[in-house]
């Protein structure tokens, strides 16, 4: 009950481009949690006019949620 053709070969597991790209992304992305909550500071934060007090893993994490959703729109765009 083999899927390939005579004469293909099986690609690995891990050579495939779309395991490896989410592989990176995994890795950089548990890299990049780990430093948003080690990081339990206080801060303060303008937003436009307000100023708001809030632990700096928050805003942290929410500039990263943004640069994912930037990120994730300008490459949907591109294709």
């Amino acid at each position: 009950m083999n899927s390939t053709q005579p004469g293909e070969e099986r690609q690995g597991f891990w050579t495939r481009p779309g395991v490896r790209r989410a592989a990176r992304f995994a890795v950089v992305a548990v890299i990049a949690l780990v430093f948003i909550f080690e990081n339990t500071a206080t801060t303060t934060v303008r937003l436009l006019v307000p100023e708001v007090s809030m632990p700096l893993w928050g805003a942290l994490l929410i500039a990263w949620a943004l640069g994912l959703l930037a990120g994730t729109i300008s490459v949907r765009r591109r294709r």
